[in-house]
C-alpha cells in the first residue's frame, strides 16, 4: 500500500498512469466545517498496476503533475458517483477533468437500478465484499491507518473491473453514446458554480411579495460571498431560517434587526450587523425588474391526468424493456411537460431518450398507440388504426 507524498514521486506516477488508456479515480474529503471541500486523500490506479494513493496535505507537495493528468485527453478518467470528485477538481484545477467515465451512470443505463452504490455495484459484478468500516472517518489526520488506506484503495482496485464490465455491456448493447450524452452534462462547468445571485432560490419563503423576495435576493447572495470568502458553512454565517425572516421583516435599524431569529443585541449593533442592513437596505433598493419572482407551476388540467399516468405505465413498460433505469429516462415533471407540449423543452425529448421513450409518448398522448393487457405478457403497446 504505498503513498505517494512527495512531488518527484507524484511526477512519476502520473507519467506512468498517462500511459495507460484508462485509469481509476476517486477522493476523500472533509466539508463540514468549510464551504469548499476540503481534498484529504487521491486515489488513483491504472488497469492492472498496484493503486495508489496521493497525500495533498503533505508538505511541499505540488499537485500540478496530477492536474496535468487530469486533463490529458489520452487518459479516460473512471470515477463512481463522480460528481462530488469532479467538484473538488473543479475548485482545485479551474476546470473539469475530461475525458470522464461515471460508472454509476453507466449502471443505471445498463439495467443495475437507480442510482447504485459502489459497494452494491462491486457486489454485483465482482462478488465481493468491501469492508467498508473506514466511510465515516476523519481523512484530515495523520497518519493515515492501514484500515483507512486500504479502505480507500479499494475503491479504485475494484472500479477497474467495474468498468470493463460495464464498458463491455455498453458496447454490446450499441449504448456508448447514450453514457456520452450523460457526460457530457457531468462535466459542464456550470454544473458546479453556485452563483451568489441564485443563491435565494434555496431558501424556503412563505409569502411572495416582491418586497420580501428582493430581500431575500440581496440577503442570500450576500451570504454566500461571505461563506464563500471565509470559506465556511453558510450557516456559520446566517441560518436559512433567520435569511427568511429578515426578508420578511425587512429590519432597518439595529434595534430591528436585533429582533430577527438566531440575531441578539451584540451581533446587531456590531459589523456583521451592519452588513447585514446594508444586504437588507440593497434589496428595498432593487429596481422592479431584478426583483425574483417565483414562478407557479399551473395546475395540471384534469383532462390531462390520465395522461400523464398512461406515460408512467408506458415509462416502466419501457425502461423494464431497455433493462434502464426509468429515473434515468424521465421524472414526473418532465412527463407533465410532454403532456402539455409536444415540444417541450425536456431531456426524454432529447437524444437517446427520445428514441426509446419520447417518440412513443408523444404517439400514446395523441392516440397512435394504446396500452393493452395481455394475459400471457403483461402489458403491451397497440397500434391504432
Amino acid at each position: 500500500m504505498t503513498i505517494i507524498s512527495a512531488t518527484d514521486e507524484l511526477k512519476t506516477l502520473c507519467h506512468d498512469l498517462a500511459q495507460h488508456p484508462f485509469i481509476t479515480v476517486d477522493t476523500e474529503f472533509l466539508r463540514d466545517k468549510t464551504y469548499f471541500p476540503v481534498l484529504c486523500l487521491i486515489q488513483v490506479a491504472s488497469p492492472d498496476g498496484q493503486p495508489y494513493a496521493v497525500d495533498p496535505l503533505a508538505e511541499g507537495i505540488d499537485l500540478t503533475p496530477l492536474y496535468e493528468l487530469m486533463m490529458n485527453r489520452a487518459v479516460l478518467k473512471v470515477f463512481h458517483a463522480a460528481r462530488q470528485d469532479l467538484e473538488i477538481f473543479f475548485n482545485m484545477m479551474g476546470s473539469i477533468p475530461t475525458p470522464v467515465f461515471d460508472t454509476q451512470v453507466a449502471a443505471m443505463v445498463c439495467g443495475f437500478g437507480d442510482q447504485i452504490g459502489y459497494l452494491n455495484l462491486v457486489q454485483e459484478i465482482c462478488h465481493q465484499k468491501l469492508d467498508k468500516g473506514a466511510q465515516f472517518t476523519d481523512w484530515s489526520r495523520r497518519p493515515l491507518s492501514d484500515k483507512q488506506v486500504k479502505y480507500a484503495l479499494d475503491d479504485v482496485t475494484w472500479l477497474r473491473d467495474v468498468y470493463r464490465k460495464l464498458d463491455h455491456d455498453l458496447k454490446k448493447r450499441d449504448r456508448t453514446s447514450w453514457v456520452n450524452e450523460e457526460m457530457n452534462i457531468l462535466t459542464d462547468p456550470a454544473t458546479y458554480t453556485n452563483p451568489p445571485d441564485t443563491a435565494w432560490k434555496r431558501i424556503k419563503l412563505r409569502t411572495e411579495k416582491p418586497k420580501a423576495l428582493a430581500v431575500l435576493k440581496e440577503v442570500a447572495a450576500w451570504r454566500e460571498r461571505e461563506a464563500q470568502r471565509r470559506n465556511v458553512p453558510r450557516g456559520r454565517i446566517l441560518r436559512d431560517e433567520t435569511l427568511a425572516d429578515l426578508a420578511v421583516h425587512g429590519p432597518r435599524t439595529p434595534d430591528e434587526l436585533k429582533h430577527i431569529r438566531n440575531i441578539g443585541e451584540d451581533v446587531a449593533r456590531g459589523k456583521l450587523g451592519k452588513a447585514i442592513l446594508e444586504a437588507v437596505e440593497a434589496g428595498l433598493a432593487l429596481p422592479k425588474e431584478l426583483v425574483p419572482v417565483i414562478e407557479k407551476k399551473k395546475p395540471l388540467p384534469m383532462s390531462m391526468v390520465p395522461v400523464v399516468e398512461m406515460m408512467k405505465l408506458l415509462l416502466r413498460i419501457v425502461a423494464a424493456e431497455n433493462e434502464v433505469a426509468a429515473r434515468l429516462i424521465a421524472d414526473p415533471d418532465e412527463l407533465e411537460a410532454i403532456a402539455r407540449d409536444d415540444d417541450a423543452d425536456v431531456a426524454p425529448m432529447k437524444g437517446w431518450r427520445f428514441e426509446v421513450f419520447g417518440r412513443e409518448a408523444l404517439a400514446l398522448k395523441h392516440g397512435k398507440i394504446a396500452l393493452g393487457v395481455d394475459g400471457r405478457q403483461g402489458i403491451r403497446r397497440i397500434p391504432v388504426q
